[in-house]
């Protein structure tokens, strides 16, 4: 018997109802096509391995899900940095004082929870405010002793789902020098919002003071990438760089300051806000920024649409509805910032 996803596989639909009831899930029908997708991948693939990795991934995916539910409608940043990093070096000092400020402003940070920045991280915030996602190596990723025991702490056998967790909970992300894992996870960031996979979200570049690791780094954005027209000028907006810890908490509190999160409704961007705007403000955004819109689209003041009753806790939000170009995530960025200006 061929599984579909559609009504039409008569006896097994039933038995597939009757099970979400006895257990009583919610979202019914979505939990109704990861069911009807994992007996799909055991009729068309025989490859051990391959259902293997599927299995673990939803595992994992599960268990972030349910550990970080709690804390749902707290903002949380997300430090990476060199796990080689000593605590006597200025820039775990550093780390450990700008995650202590993050606490004391009511975020939670989330760490790789192993030693050096990781360690600097959670160290500064406290284990109450901490979360250790952890990837198992054989070398290097031991967890550290703030972390020991803690109900936060998510082991992962894969990168993928573990880099998941680290921006799916982000708020912001914020990266001190490190190796090649924190360049990837840098990286990583800026593509995900530069190609719209990933709403706009500070992601911050603490340098040493000397500005011995960054500034290089901005050098060969602007040297090698900019000069060839690799990326444009406004992906500079993507991030941003500072040596004061006291700076990069501030400029996460702006970034939030009436933004609060957006989302696509087909093909209308929602900005929704924490405070309304008035038309003077409108007009404004529409002169300064016009060239973000699609051809033809407009920008308005706007309650929730309808299609965002599955967020209800976001509802009474005021909103801006785009019909947004899908292209310059960039000026996007300096969108939020010219709405959080007003």
């Amino acid at each position: 018997m061929k599984i579909s996803f559609d009504r039409t596989n008569g006896e097994i639909d039933d038995i597939i109802d009757d099970l979400m009831r006895r257990v009583k899930v919610h979202h019914p029908e979505m939990i109704r096509q990861m069911i009807l997708s994992a007996l799909k991948s055991g009729q068309e693939n025989d490859y051990l391995a391959d259902q293997k990795l599927m299995r673990t991934t939803m595992k994992e995916m599960r268990f972030t899900n349910k550990v970080f539910a709690p804390y749902r409608q707290r903002k949380k940043v997300s430090i990476f940095g060199s796990a080689r990093t000593k605590p006597e070096e200025p820039i775990y000092q550093k780390c450990v004082q700008f995650s202590r400020m993050l606490a004391d402003q009511g975020y939670m940070v989330i760490t790789g929870g192993g030693p050096g920045i990781m360690l600097a991280g959670n160290e500064g915030a406290g284990a109450e405010n901490s979360f250790a996602v952890n990837i198992d190596l054989p070398f290097e990723q031991e967890m550290n002793p703030i972390m020991q025991g803690n109900e936060k702490i998510i082991n992962y056998k894969y990168f993928f789902n573990r880099k998941v967790a680290f921006l799916k909970e982000a708020d912001a992300v914020v990266l001190f020098p490190g190796g090649f894992g924190t360049l990837d996870e840098g990286m990583e960031v800026m593509t995900l919002v530069q190609t719209g996979k990933n709403p706009p979200i500070p992601l911050i570049m603490i340098d040493d003071d000397d500005g011995g690791y960054w500034d290089m780094f901005f050098n060969f954005v602007r040297d090698a990438l900019l000069k060839r027209e690799l990326i444009s000028f406004e992906d500079f907006a993507l991030f941003t760089i500072t040596k004061n810890p006291a700076e990069a908490v501030e400029y996460i509190n702006e970034f939030y300051r009436n933004y609060h999160s957006m989302r696509f409704v087909k093909e209308k961007l929602v900005v929704r806000l924490n405070k309304v705007l008035d038309t003077d403000h409108l007009q404004v955004l529409r002169s300064e920024f016009s060239e973000i819109l699609a051809p033809g689209g407009s920008m308005r003041l706007s309650n929730a649409l309808p299609e965002e009753q599955d967020q209800p806790d976001l509802l009474l939000m005021p909103r801006l509805v785009m019909e947004f170009n899908r292209r310059s995530y960039g000026l996007l960025k300096a969108l939020i910032r010219r709405i959080n200006s007003f």
